[in-house]
């Protein structure tokens, strides 16, 4: 395993000690605290789905540190759609993910810590674990402002939000995560956080909006490693473990097995997409053509990411019947996803009389309804 040039040198605090993997599915209980070596939301997210499902939680406390490039993450039971801008997210090539957990949509990057806290579900107490955090934060820097408030969040100087919460408790095993802005690009946060969709109806969970501010702008002389190190040391003084950080490499099978299959599960489209709970889409599409606005109504109910209904109400004889007809019933039964629709609109367009004008109007009409999507 290579470790990142980053890791290699996180030893400002003497009682930190960082090793790559020491075979932690051997010790029988105790707490754990895991750093991850890889920058991917897949890999990280599936570790966390596999500490979870295959890690004997009942006599063992595990603490899991890891950090992304940049990716939005929605909890659970959140509309992709609803929740970020998705054509700025292709344009700046930042990843899309879902989480296992419910919970609101935040933005990650490398300026963001991620610190999961996993215990049975007897022993599950986030409101502990973010006193754990505020008060290494404390013991770090004993003029930081910050504490915790009743939703869970840890706010800076009594107004900014500086960490969010989610959770998944299963059977048996519990994990609480929570997110840390240390030097996050608070301007792309916001940019790709703002949905441009207004038509959606849905009982999807939204998100709360909040004012953020990042922990370096109230003390330039912090760093990220020093963060996760002050937390990794108060972690092992509440559970009276050593104070030593076992390096993974997410991708590694001799170490957790099956982790590749998860990293791609959760890369799906039927999961980042088609995990979305049912919504509709009402709007009206005023289309600019020679001189004139056309009106174009359009409806359709979505369900698992798919078309299950679709309308759409054109002026009359502005397109042939037939060739609207194909459209909707091509529509019908398909993800609600422009890269879809552009090669379906594609395929009829080969089909429709060879017309200029038309030709004009059917692109004019598809380039309106993909950008729906």
């Amino acid at each position: 395993m290579v470790l990142q040039p980053s890791l290699k040198n996180c030893l400002w605090l003497p009682c930190i000690l960082r090793t790559p993997k020491a075979g932690f599915r051997s010790t029988a209980s105790g707490g754990l605290i895991i750093q991850s070596v890889s920058n991917d939301i897949y890999r990280n997210l599936a570790v966390e789905d596999w500490i979870h499902d295959h890690m004997d939680l009942e006599n063992r406390q595990v603490l899991f540190l890891w950090r992304n490039s940049p990716a939005v993450v929605i909890g659970r039971h959140q509309n992709p759609w609803q929740e970020c801008n998705l054509r700025l997210l292709r344009q700046k090539n930042i990843k899309l993910a879902r989480r296992r957990s419910g919970g609101g949509t935040v933005y990650h990057d490398l300026g963001n810590i991620n610190l999961t806290f996993f215990t049975n579900r007897k022993k599950y107490e986030r409101m502990e674990n973010l006193k754990l955090v505020v008060k290494a934060l404390k013991a770090l820097r004993p003029q930081l402002d910050v504490h915790v408030t009743d939703r869970y969040d840890i706010l800076l100087d009594g107004h900014y939000k500086i960490s969010g919460t989610a959770a998944k408790l299963g059977r048996t095993s519990a994990y609480h995560h929570c997110t840390l802005l240390c030097n996050t690009d608070k301007f792309v946060l916001s940019s790709v956080l703002k949905s441009p969709y207004t038509v959606l109806k849905s009982n999807a969970t939204p998100s709360v909006p909040a004012s953020v501010k990042n922990l370096f702008e109230e003390d330039h002389s912090l760093t990220s490693e020093m963060l996760l190190d002050a937390i990794a040391k108060e972690y092992a003084m509440q559970h009276q473990i050593d104070h030593h950080i076992t390096l993974i490499n997410p991708a590694d099978e001799t170490l957790l097995p099956g982790i590749n299959n998860k990293t791609k599960e959760l890369q799906t489209w039927e999961w980042v997409y088609g995990k979305t709970p049912k919504f509709s889409v009402s709007t009206c599409l005023n289309m600019a053509y020679k001189g004139s606005v056309i009106e174009v109504k359009v409806n359709m109910d979505v369900k698992h990411g798919r078309i299950e209904v679709c309308n759409i109400d054109l002026p009359e004889q502005w397109l042939p019947p037939a060739l609207y007809n194909k459209l909707v019933r091509s529509l019908t039964g398909s993800k609600f996803c422009p890269n879809e629709t552009t090669t379906l609109v594609t395929t009829l367009l080969r089909v429709c009389p060879q017309d200029d004008e038309l030709h004009s109007r059917w692109n004019l009409l598809c380039e309106n309804m993909i950008m729906l999507m």
